[in-house]
Formats: structure tokens, C-alpha cells, sequence
């Protein structure tokens, strides 16, 4: 069977018309740009032994192949009557493969054991009510079991292949969906209001979520069972391993993981090994037209939120990573609340603030972080002898809250909560024609307990340049730090390059005091190399940010961190781009942003809201769970302003 269907690519591209080829004797569908060109390589094919067809339930020309390698194909036929053939066709062929799949493979034995049919017990009905519903439901359940024989008397051991009981399991599986439309149609039968039991009531509305999330998880359980033996690359891990750690992922995206998650044991953390920057961006060339095609379809200050840009570009590391290194100084930090005079400790805010954007950055080609997805975490710390010889700590703490807007909370503290910062940042990205803009909204509070002391600043906007040829960043805002108690505040201006001549990385600052305008400093420099610091008698300070020590993080080996922790979590995307293998980590991208959108689903369906692990909401600004709900007036305060 052969013939135009509209195939989804992307988010950017949509559907296009591509033309179709099932061969029942290979197994695959293929297709191709056009009619004309079946006698070249197709466009792209699956294998469709142990594939799932199954049509879409947002229109009726819609249906979806979801391949045991993992590949899923979203088609559009032109009417429902095309898409049932096609459908039929493919299910048939599928069916076919799968069973000569199971040829040679060795018996295995299965127990199966009589499952529970009558759950519409469980509803508080009236007697009237019951004893119709009840009636109807096994009724309809006996004819099942003259077509399809009743699995309750499936209780004794019997020997089969292993894909001949995945397909009978398949069976049941169809019979228990015929049952939940079932009970859906009958919920859906009783009256919205009234004494007895309605259909809005929460435990029918909730019953009949759960039954449609149970059967969603027996099929992805059925699809894990079917790709357990299919060969597959071991470029970084096999399929099967990452979808068993999906379901331990998804326990995160879904929003049902327990939210009084202990932080990691600091004991276990190691120093971190020395990163090696990216000098070049591999391949550029080779992916212009990827990038042409991408621009193409982008306008002018366009939201790039949803829009999936090319795996050649990211960096390998994630977003919430990129945040902690920006603690490279954490003597500087450190060092603040011990200085006696409020205007000295401002300018030492202000020192520490300008020399920890440099190690943040890696390289000197400008490549994107991975995005987090919600749920992910990091953590890490430093530790530093004090001038007293004791030992300090800063820990850290991140964790992506929220997927649209992305939201990122992270929070630097030492252990006895005596210096605290806390963040939340949401990450908008536009394009700017030949370069990218992220802006980084909302604000931090950095807090000295013993003073009683807080300062309250911004992060600069970053800009990717030049993203034809080799793409270079650079910071370009204003932001100001500010002290409500001792009055004095900061201004720093990010300077963006102009179009000719101009410095690259330039900023300007002044420190002053708010209340009598007294300025006590001027700052201008380069934030990335030299910087000059002029005070009111004349003198000057240089801070070449170059010559300070940069602390390396103490981070717990991967071996010993959970699925949802970053590195963790981005270990096989990192490991193929370690290996310039971008299709293979363009592959394991695709399947945490599959379990993103999956998660997201779940929680939609059950209307439920995503449950943070380390950090809690007030008033709409996310705080570290140990941190007073009061800790937010501030921030909210001076954003507002």
C-alpha cells in the first residue's frame, strides 16, 4: 500500500506531505519528498515488528505509529475512512513481523492470574441505580467472554513464546479499554446534579482519570515488554534501559512523588573534575542548512520557548549547572559580611557580582545549555578554609519548577543559615534576526542573618551573535543591586557591542549612597578580563578576574545521583556529544522531552499542579522550602517597583 499522508516533523516545520510505502514483506514503512522519488533513499522508514498503531483522539484523520525502537511517526490521513485503512493495513503487518519475531526465542512461563472485572462496585449509588448499572456492565462483559474467552479462567501455568503472551496480554488490554468506555459512557449517563450520586462528583470525576491513567501505564508497560530483546545500538544505552528509567522519571514529571524530598548527603560529593571548554563550534558548515531552514521559518522577536533548536549547539551541561558556576568565587562571597562598613560591603557585593560571570561562561563560542526539565535538580558545593582555618561550605541547591513559562529556583547557602541567596529566573528567549536574546527575569536576594542585611539584584540579559558563522555571547542590561538598610545601591551596565568599533564585553558601574547621593565608587572594564575600580580620593583598584582563584564545586558522582539529577539525567545526551554523535544525542534529547510532555499530560488530565521538591510558591516567587514565607516580601516589593 502506497500514498500521500501529511507527516508531523516539528514544532517549526508542522505537517508536510510526504509519500508512503508499506512493504508487507520487509516489515517497514518508508517514505519519501515525493511520488516521483521512491527509486532514491527514502526520506526515512521504521521497522513495524512490536510497533502500536493507534489513532489519534484529537481528530479522525490523525493516527500515530509508535515503533519499538522508539521513533514515533504522527501522520494525517485525508478523511477517517483513509486512516482506518491505513491503519488496518499497518496493524496487520505489525502483527505479522511480531509473531515471526518471536521464532526461535525461548519459551518462557507465564502465570497468569484471574483479574478483578467488577469495579463499578465500588460506586455509592442507590440500589435502583446499582443494580441497573451492574446488570448492563455484565451483560456487556459475557458477551466478551463468547467472543474472546474470559481471561478469569486463565489461572493455571502455561507455556508460550514470549511475544504470543505480550499479545494476548494486548487482547485483555483492548477488553479492559472497551470496559472503561463503558464506565465512562455511564458516568457520563448520570445526571449532573441531584441528591444521590452526579457526574461531577470528585470521586466519579477521580475514578475515571485513574482508569484512563492505568491503562495508559499498561501500555507503556506492554511497550517496555515488547522492545526488551529488539538489538539496538550501544553507542550509549539501549532503548529498553531507557524507558525503564523513564517510568522513574515520570514519577517526577507527573507530580506524584513525595514533596518532602531530603536533600543529598553532602558527605557523598566529590571535586568536581576540571571541564574542558569548548574551543569550536564541530561542524557548523555541515548544519548551515539546518540553521537557513530554522531561520526561515522564525520572525522578528519571536518567542522561542516552544521551538526546538538543533542539538549541535548545546554545551554540555545543564542550565541549572550554569547557575552554580557562577559561584567560582566563593571567597569572595564569603568574605562580605565580615567587612565592618555598610558602603565597603556594598562595594564588595558589587566586586563578587561583577567577577562570577566569567567562569559561567564556557569557551568562546556561544552554545545553549540544556533546558531543564521540570522536575530536574542539581546539587553541589563548595568548601574553602576560612582566615580562622576553619572549614566553610556553600551548598547549592536548583531545581526547574515549571515548564511553560520555564522557571528555574536555585538557592547558595552555608550550613548554619547564616549567609542565604535565593533565585528564581525565568529563561524568555526571542530572535533578534542574526542573533538570539534570553532574557533572565526576576530577581535575587542575597541575605546575612547577623546583619540583618539583604541586597536584591538582577541577572543581565545574554545574546548569542553572529549565529551564521560562528556564534559569539556577550551580556548586555542594566542591572542594579540594592540595600534597603544601609541604603546604598549599585548600577551596572552591560554594554552590548555596536555595529562598528565599540568594545566587546564592556561595563560601566557606580555605587552610591541613595539617601545623600554620595558616590562611592566607579567601576569600567572589561567583566570577562580587566576591570577598574576609581573611589571619590583618587585612588584605583584593579580586579582582573583572570588572576582570582577559581574554586572547582564538590558534585556526587553520577553512579550515586537520582534519575531526575542533571547530569544524571543529560548523561547519554552529553556522552554522544562528547562523541560528536549528534544524531544519537539528538535521540536520547527527544525521549526526556517526551517524558516532559508526558508528564505535563498526566498532571493535565488529572488536574493536578506539579508539587516541587526543595521549593515552594509564595505569592508567585518560588522560595527554598527552609526559608520563611516573608523571606519573598522583598523581592516582591521591588519588583513591583
Amino acid at each position: 500500500m502506497e500514498g500521500l499522508i501529511l507527516k508531523f516533523t516539528n514544532v517549526v516545520k508542522g505537517y508536510q506531505y510526504r509519500w508512503f510505502v508499506l512493504n508487507p514483506e520487509s516489515g517497514t514503512l518508508e517514505y519519501f519528498e515525493k511520488e516521483e522519488h521512491k527509486k532514491l533513499k527514502p526520506r526515512g522508514s521504521i521497522h513495524l515488528a512490536a510497533a502500536v498503531v493507534s489513532p489519534s483522539e484529537e481528530d479522525s484523520q490523525t493516527f500515530i505509529i509508535s515503533a519499538a525502537s522508539g521513533e514515533l511517526f504522527k501522520l494525517r490521513a485525508a478523511d477517517a475512512k483513509e486512516r482506518q485503512l491505513w491503519v488496518d493495513r499497518i496493524r496487520s503487518t505489525a502483527e505479522y513481523h511480531t509473531a515471526n519475531m518471536a521464532q526461535g526465542q525461548t519459551a518462557l512461563v507465564q502465570k497468569s492470574q484471574s483479574l478483578a472485572t467488577d469495579q463499578l462496585s465500588i460506586l455509592s449509588v442507590s440500589p435502583t441505580q446499582k443494580g441497573s448499572i451492574v446488570t448492563q456492565h455484565s451483560t456487556h462483559k459475557d458477551s466478551f467472554k463468547k467472543s474472546k474467552g474470559s481471561h478469569e479462567n486463565l489461572h493455571y501455568i502455561k507455556k508460550v513464546s514470549r511475544d504470543e503472551t505480550l499479545t494476548e496480554v494486548k487482547d485483555y488490554l483492548l477488553e479492559a479499554e472497551d470496559y472503561a468506555r463503558h464506565l465512562e459512557d455511564k458516568i457520563l449517563a448520570l445526571p449532573v446534579s441531584g441528591h444521590y450520586i452526579n457526574s461531577l462528583d470528585s470521586d466519579i470525576l477521580m475514578l475515571k482519570a485513574t482508569a484512563a491513567a492505568t491503562l495508559q501505564c499498561i501500555q507503556d508497560c506492554i511497550n517496555i515488554l515488547y522492545t526488551a530483546e529488539l538489538p539496538v545500538r550501544s553507542t550509549v544505552q539501549t532503548l529498553d534501559e531507557q524507558v525503564v528509567n523513564k517510568s522513574a522519571i515520570l514519577r517526577l514529571s507527573g507530580g506524584v512523588m513525595d514533596d518532602s524530598e531530603p536533600l543529598p548527603d553532602p558527605e557523598e560529593e566529590v571535586l568536581d573534575e576540571v571541564v574542558e571548554k569548548d574551543t569550536e563550534l564541530e561542524g557548523m558548515e555541515e548544519h548551515k542548512s539546518v540553521i537557513l531552514h530554522l531561520l526561515s521559518q522564525l520572525k522578528l522577536g519571536m518567542d522561542l520557548t516552544k521551538v526546538v533548536l538543533p542539538t549541535f549547539i548545546l554545551e554540555k551541561r545543564s542550565l541549572l549547572e550554569m547557575f552554580a558556576d557562577y559561584m567560582c568565587h566563593p571567597d569572595l562571597f564569603l568574605k562580605i559580611p565580615e567587612i565592618t562598613e555598610p558602603d565597603k560591603r556594598m562595594l564588595a557585593v558589587l566586586e563578587w557580582y561583577l567577577s562570577s560571570f566569567h567562569v559561567g561562561k564556557q569557551g568562546s563560542v556561544a552554545k545553549k545549555p540544556y533546558n531543564p526539565i521540570i522536575g530536574e535538580t542539581f546539587h553541589c558545593s563548595w568548601r574553602l578554609r576560612g582566615s580562622d582555618e576553619k572549614q566553610q561550605t556553600i551548598i547549592y541547591t536548583g531545581e526547574q519548577v515549571s515548564h511553560h513559562p520555564p522557571i528555574s529556583a536555585f538557592y547558595f547557602g552555608s550550613p548554619d543559615g547564616k549567609v542565604k541567596m535565593n533565585a528564581s529566573i525565568y529563561t524568555k528567549s526571542k530572535f533578534m534576526g542574526m542573533s538570539i536574546g534570553v532574557s533572565m527575569i526576576g530577581k535575587v536576594k542575597l541575605s546575612f542573618e547577623e546583619l540583618k542585611e539583604d541586597y536584591i539584584f538582577g541577572m543581565p540579559s545574554a545574546y548569542a551573535r553572529s549565529i551564521l558563522s560562528v556564534p559569539w555571547m556577550e551580556l548586555g542590561d542594566k542591572v542594579t543591586i540594592v540595600c534597603e538598610k544601609t541604603g546604598y545601591q549599585a548600577s551596572i551596565v552591560f554594554h552590548t557591542k555596536p555595529f562598528y568599533g565599540g568594545k566587546l564585553h564592556h561595563i560601566t558601574a557606580e555605587a552610591k549612597n541613595i539617601k545623600t547621593g554620595e558616590v562611592i565608587c566607579k567601576a569600567q572594564g572589561e567583566w570577562n578580563n580587566v576591570m577598574e575600580l576609581t573611589y571619590p580620593n583618587g585612588s584605583t583598584k584593579t580586579l582582573d578576574v583572570n588572576l582570582l582563584d577559581v574554586h572547582r564545586k564538590y558534585v556526587r558522582p553520577v553512579e550515586k545521583q537520582k534519575e531526575y539529577e542533571s547530569r544524571k539525567l543529560w548523561l547519554h545526551v552529553t556522552k554522544a556529544l562528547s562523541l560528536g554523535d549528534i544524531n544519537t544525542a539528538t535521540e536520547h534529547k527527544k525521549i526526556l522531552e517526551e517524558i516532559q510532555r508526558e508528564g505535563e499530560k498526566h498532571r493535565r488530565d488529572l488536574n493536578i499542579k506539579y508539587s516541587a521538591k526543595y521549593f515552594k510558591n509564595v505569592d508567585g516567587i518560588w522560595l527554598f522550602k527552609a526559608l520563611p514565607d516573608d523571606f519573598a516580601s522583598d523581592i516582591k516589593k521591588l519588583s513591583a517597583t
